[in-house]
Order: structure tokens, then sequence, then C-alpha cells
């Protein structure tokens, strides 16, 4: 577990320092420390890349005192120009403090618990589709020492692309890490996911205090914000998502800075928000249009007064929040434009009815076989009472805007619909996430109120009750144990899902992974390996540092000698063709793996019975894979290197 407490604290400290430098305290410093981080990370790698410095722990951290002092150095001199009001008719007990810790706690260890049973071992590799370029891209940052991605086409398959571009900043947050104190690649992304998870529920916390929500409700929020199966664990097995499901996690603590810019205090609100938004920007441009959604939604309850708002003392605030949001984003959303095109034109398929759809967004459950009924209807309850009681109704409108956008995306098909959701690839997936941040709060309100309702209902008859204090906690606690033990916090559940890409194969096994580390003790310098494209060998990079000819299951584009290389290897003794990429490419191994990306898949036609060929010899094979060497080519990478000398 070092590579997860190492992974935390790097997550925390930079934006800790960050935070305590704008003047941010309490819940929200706690809960925004991995945005203000990403943030830093996001910013940091686009200057230090630009001015030509290589990207290490010692130049981030460099970095982040530099900019945590330059923090400082504005907010006290805005500080002393304009002095902040601060009016807080919401002070939080020290008991209420500790009951939110105690709720917070049982979300920690139900989410850690949840991820561990999933993936088994914190060595166990994904095996989805988007995992090896997520790995192949912490390699390269962590072995380049670069923090520009736009040096990173080949590894996308677009080795020419001097203006590639793929969000970036949660793989150079894992490459600061990758081999430092023995910490490997699968314990780095795994330690990755796993911080995701332990985010949210401070968030939710944060989230909840700022927006003056009662102890008692945050601590049950937070209790069960790690239940809920859309979010994290399904964007966690499908794909996996992991940087946008990172750029999720940060959803509530940014709504805890939201509070900062309605309710003002001076210039900290928008230092915080530019940092968070080139956060969410640097991980997932697309994000930046959820979180526009939710800010949005809270200002239109202020407009139409559903939440107290100053203007007179807020829009000095919000216009330098836009401000400054604007030039924290705007330079990292720009390289992404030319990618929009090819993200809107993605189609997935309906996988419910609308009725179906409609009840998903009920209870809160996402696409699955069983709805969450045990969290799902009390998170139903408490909408219900927040509207009937004016309280935190713009977090209703989340669930009615994005629940309803889900609803029509997993259940409707038509230019309408992609349009509305092309930003998000038209994934009903990626909006379901979306669903436990109303569902956490709506359980919380839920669970106090459904204590108060019976202690008031029946006092009459338990006169013991009457005018005590502690009854209602004592009902509301003793209704959320009965949910614990109906729903077992949907531990089994979530795991299980999790656990559907995190087995010892079939794409990438361990046995595989065996054989890409023999590849890496003997692949020499300048030499790469020729692989097939969906049988998991897309790992051989990020593992053990071996270039592929195919680095993802998308393949090489028709045309490229890769690409021929792939479909005609068999025919090397008839067809010179073969030979001349085998030179050009610098290739000398061919390694075949066991098990496929997808169940459909199968062997390359050109990479098949390569024992009966002359000119290959089988010099590794175990239960995951088999490697020949071609003839001819024992030196190419020396005799390459010694034609561009001449």
């Amino acid at each position: 577990m070092t590579a997860a407490l190492l992974v935390l604290v790097l997550l925390w400290v930079p934006g800790l320092l960050a935070g305590a430098a704008i003047r941010l305290r309490g819940w929200t410093l706690a809960a925004a420390a991995p945005a203000l981080t990403y943030g830093l990370v996001s910013i940091g790698g686009l200057l230090l890349g630009k001015l030509g410095f290589s990207w290490t722990l010692v130049t981030f951290g460099a970095w982040t005192l530099l900019a945590s002092a330059l923090l400082l150095l504005v907010t006290t001199l805005v500080q002393r120009r304009w002095p902040a009001h601060v009016e807080d008719d919401h002070k939080v007990s020290r008991n209420g403090h500790l009951v939110v810790g105690a709720g917070l706690a049982i979300g920690l260890a139900v989410g850690a618990v949840t991820f561990m049973r999933g993936i088994g071992t914190m060595n166990r590799l994904a095996q989805d589709w988007d995992a090896p370029h997520h790995g192949n891209l912490v390699r390269w940052f962590a072995e380049h020492q670069a923090s520009l991605v736009s040096s990173a086409g080949v590894i996308s398959n677009q080795p020419e692309n001097t203006s590639y571009f793929y969000p970036a900043t949660y793989h150079q947050l894992l490459s600061l890490l990758l081999d430092k104190v023995g910490i490997t690649l699968p314990e780095v992304l795994n330690a990755g996911a796993l911080s995701t998870v332990l985010i949210w529920p401070v968030g939710i916390a944060a989230m909840g205090l700022a927006w003056k929500l009662p102890a008692r409700v945050v601590a049950f929020a937070a209790a069960v914000s790690t239940w809920f199966s859309p979010f994290p664990y399904d964007s966690l097995w499908r794909g996996p998502l992991w940087p946008y499901v990172a750029g999720i996690a940060l959803l509530p603590a940014i709504l805890a800075l939201v509070a900062y810019l309605v309710r003002p205090r001076g210039v900290t609100g928008p230092l915080a928000f530019a940092l968070a938004v080139a956060a969410v920007v640097g991980l997932q441009p697309s994000l930046a249009f959820i979180v526009a959604g939710l800010v949005g939604i809270v200002f239109l309850a202020c407009v139409f007064r559903l939440e107290p708002i100053d203007w007179k003392r807020a829009w000095p605030t919000l216009v330098g929040t836009v401000v400054l949001g604007g030039l924290a984003a705007v330079p990292l959303m720009l390289p992404s434009m030319g990618a929009a095109t090819g993200v809107a034109a993605m189609v997935w398929p309906s996988e419910a009815t609308p009725a179906g759809a409609f009840g998903q967004m009920l209870t809160f459950s996402g696409v699955a076989a069983f709805p969450q009924w045990w969290i799902g209807l009390p998170a139903l309850l408490g909408m219900v009472v927040m509207v009937k009681r004016g309280q935190m109704l713009w977090m209703v409108g989340v669930w009615l805007a994005f629940g309803g956008l889900y609803a029509a995306t997993v259940s409707l098909e038509g230019r309408v619909v992609q349009k509305l959701t092309g930003v998000f690839y038209n994934d009903h997936w990626r909006l379901a996430v979306l669903l436990p941040l109303p569902g956490a709060i709506g359980f919380g309100v839920a669970v106090v109120a459904v204590g108060t309702w019976l202690v008031n209902r029946y006092r009459d008859r338990l006169p013991a009750l009457a005018g005590k204090p502690w009854a209602s906690v004592a009902v509301s606690v003793a209704f959320f144990l009965l949910v614990t033990l109906l729903s077992g916090a949907y531990v089994d559940r979530n795991s299980a899902r999790l656990a559907q890409a995190y087995n010892d194969g079939p794409v990438v096994s361990e046995a595989e992974q065996a054989a890409y580390r023999w590849l890496g003790e003997r692949v020499k310098p300048g030499e790469r390996v020729l692989n097939d494209v969906f049988d998991g060998s897309a790992w051989l990079y990020a593992v053990a540092e071996v270039e592929p000819v195919e680095w993802t299951f998308y393949g090489t584009p028709e045309g490229t000698p890769n690409n021929y290389l792939v479909r005609n290897l068999n025919k090397i003794n008839t067809d010179p063709e073969v030979r001349a990429d085998l030179n050009e490419l610098k290739v000398r191994y061919v390694i075949i793996g066991k098990g496929y990306v997808r169940l459909e898949k199968s062997l390359t036609p050109g990479l098949a019975n390569l024992d009966a060929i002359r000119g290959f010899r089988q010099v590794f094979k175990n239960e995951g894979a088999t490697i020949y060497e071609i003839e001819g080519q024992e030196h190419v990478a020396e005799s390459a290197g010694a034609a561009g000398n001449r």
C-alpha cells in the first residue's frame, strides 16, 4: 500500500499549501486540496514544458512552492486593499465536526474495502479498452521527464503528429511517482484509481457544510456516498475512464468553492475556483461543461431567490471568477478543439426503455439489472423533503437536469440527444456518474427526516422521548443501520462490478507480463517488437518500456509499414516488402499473446502459424504468450544506426 499512501500525499500536500496560501480553511480546504493539486499540475505542466524544464518531483515541488508564494502574495495584497467582510452564521460545533468525521470515516472505509475487493491486488492491471493507453502515457511522461503531451503522439500511433492532444493532467501527476521507491506501474495506476474513490466522500462532506446543511445530514450523506454503483465503480471497470472519474470526484469540492462566490470571502473564491477549473479541464475538457452546468444551476437558484445572495457584494467576485477561470481554462482547452468533431461523432446504442431510464433516474442506480432500492428510495424521499422545505433546491435542480439528460441519453437516440451529449461522447455512462451527487445528499436528508418524523409521530406513546434531543438522532442512526444491514452497503454488488475488469487476464495476464519483462531485458535501444493489435500487448511499453509496433487497440492506419507488417508478416519469405518494413521499423522480436480485449476478436491472419514458417525461432513460451526471434534481424538496431551515421 506504499503506492496508495504516496499518491494520496502527492494529491493532498501541494493543494493544501496552495489552499492555505489563498486562505481556504477547514473542510473546504481539505476537500479542495486534490483539485488545487491537479490545477497546479495542469498549469505547471504546460508552463514548465514550454520553458524547457524537465518534469520531475523536484521541479513540480519547486513550482508548487513558487505558485503558493505568488498566491499568498496576491491574496495578501488584495485583502489589504479590499478587506473581505465574512459573515458566517452557520458555525459547526465541535460535536458537529465529530459527527461529520464519523460519517466520513464510514464512507472512506466502504469505498476502500469495495475497491480493494474488486481489484483483488494492487498489482492487478485493468483489462478493458482504455487502460493500456493510460498506462503508456504515464510511462511516457516518466521516462522522458516531459510534461507536454504533444510529444507523445507515438503512443497513439501518430508519431508524425506534433500537435497531438490527449488530456494528460492525471497521467502527469502519476508519472512523478512511477518507479520511485519500487512503485510499479500497476500499483501507481491502482493507487490513482483508489484516490478517486477516497476524494469523493471528503468533497461531499465539505459541500454539505459549505451550503449549511446540518452536520447530521452531512454525516449520513458522506457515509453513503461510496455505496452508489454509477460513481465511481462503473466507470472504473468500464473503460476505465480514470481521468474523467478523477475529475468527477472533484465536483463536490468545487461546489463547496462555489459557496465562496455566492457568499464572497475576498479573492479566495475566484483564485481557488480558477485552479479547480484548470484541474477539471486538464483531466478531461468535457468536464468544463458539467462544471458550467452545475454553477449555472446554482446561480439560477440565486436569480430566482431560491438561494440567498447579496448581488452588490457578490458581483466583483463573480466577475473576477469569470476572468480568472477563463485565463486558466482557455490555454488548456484550445488543444482539445481539434478532436472535438471526432468526440461528438461517437454514437452508443440505447440500453433502456424510456420508462426504465426514468426508473434508473428515480433510484439513482444507472444501468443495472436490479436498482439500488435501499439507498435509491430514501434518496428520492430526500429530494421530496428538500422541495417541501425549500432546502438546497439547486441540488434538486442538478438531479432533474443531469438525471433527465442521463435518462434521455440511455433510452433515446436521435440528433437532439446527440447534440446535447456530444461533448460526453454521447455516452450515457459518463452522465450516470452524476446521479450519486444529489443521491448522497438526498439520502442524508431523508435519514434525518425519517428519524425526526418517527420521534414526533410517536411522542405521545413514548413520553420518555419528549424533549430529548438525542432521540431523533438515535432513531436516524437506527434507520441508517437498518439500511446498511439490508443493503450490505452494496459492497458485494459494487466489488463484483469492479472485478469484471480486474482479473488475471484474459487481455493481459501475469504470464503475459512476464513475457513483456523478458523482452524488456533483451530488446536493444531503438528496437520495436511486433505484436497483435487486440491481444493485450499494447501494454508492452507501459509494463516493460518496450516499444511495440501496435500501440493501441485501435491499430495503425492502413498504408503504414506497421499495418502492413501485422497483416503480412507470415509472407516474409515471399514478399520483399515485409523484410523492408521490418528493417525500417527495426523489428527483431514478435510476441503473440493469449486472450483478446473483445471476445469477438482473434489473431490477425498475418501473424498466424509462425511455428511452421522458416525464419521464426521460438525463444520464449509460457501459458500466456509466445515470443519469436526473426532470423536476419539480430543486428537491425545497430545497422540502422550505422546507416544513419554515414
